[in-house]
């Protein structure tokens, strides 16, 4: 029974805009997620039959999912709304796919297929084995192919990796078929729902105490569309007009150097930038 397992839920091939340039950040996530100083854990990716994949290491494995490509996938096709609702439908989809087949999991973390992790995570877990779970409210935020990296202290609210949760906490169906679609888009279909459901229920995540996660900008396959951390943090006009907000992301600034690189992209040799 391994202690994590991350699960990677990727889009319909229909749905990316370009699917080589996925396929490279995909093995930059995979190569994050293999950088853990502990070995307990193990990686699922979940996507569509068809679908080229990356060659995977040895910690990891693919399941193949026959879901449709998702006609809401594009903002702008439909109402804001109408968007988030097939988003959640189609990633709560696949996470559960992905968790069933892990289902003798300790804890489950949910990646990006983009982003990036801190490599102390799963040993963080190990030392606290009984907890219900952390929300990553401190993470950073890159461009990119930038040489930078941004703080960001409402990490959980801005990006989907995270989350780490005790896997029986999320109450899995024995079978697909036995999930509603409601608890499928509130349970794991969206990242910022979930922490208050715990709370709600007597089991409430803690603060992971430390930035355990980079959330990837700023490319052109994007889901999000999220702008360069330069436009929004420091070039935005309702920054610019806010001198202590422009300096406080100033002092939030972080090179990206060896050490960081080290921990979040699977060291020097298979760094994004």
């Amino acid at each position: 029974m391994p202690l994590v397992t991350f699960i990677i839920p990727v889009r319909h091939q229909d749905n990316a805009r370009d699917w080589s340039k996925l396929k490279a950040n995909l093995s930059q996530t995979v190569a994050s997620i293999s950088n853990q100083t502990n070995g307990d854990w193990r990686g699922i990716i979940v996507a569509n039959e068809g679908a080229d994949l990356p060659d995977l290491p040895e910690k990891f494995s693919a399941v193949r999912v026959t879901f449709p490509p998702n006609d809401m996938h594009e903002l702008g096709k439909g109402s804001k709304e109408d968007f988030l609702d097939a988003f959640r439908a189609d990633k709560g989809r696949r996470v559960l796919s992905g968790m069933l087949a892990a289902a003798d999991s300790r804890f489950f973390m949910i990646v990006d297929d983009d982003d990036f992790v801190s490599s102390r995570i799963v040993q963080y877990v190990s030392e606290n084995r009984d907890a219900n779970g952390w929300t990553i409210d401190n993470g950073y935020i890159w461009d990119d192919g930038g040489n930078f990296l941004l703080g960001h202290d409402d990490f959980s609210h801005l990006c989907g990796t995270s989350l780490i949760i005790r896997a029986d906490l999320y109450e899995l169906p024995q079978r697909f078929e036995d999930a509603s679609l409601g608890w499928i888009k509130s349970m794991l279909g969206s990242h910022v729902r979930i922490a208050g459901i715990l709370a709600q229920r007597g089991a409430p995540l803690t603060k992971l105490p430390f930035r355990g996660a980079v959330y990837r900008v700023a490319h052109g396959g994007s889901h999000s569309r999220a702008p360069s951390l330069m436009r929004q943090y420091f070039l935005n006009r309702g920054v610019l007009l806010k001198p202590r907000r422009l300096l406080r992301n100033f002092r939030k600034l972080r090179v990206l150097g060896g050490g960081y690189r080290r921990e979040f992209f699977g060291g020097a040799r298979s760094n994004p930038a």
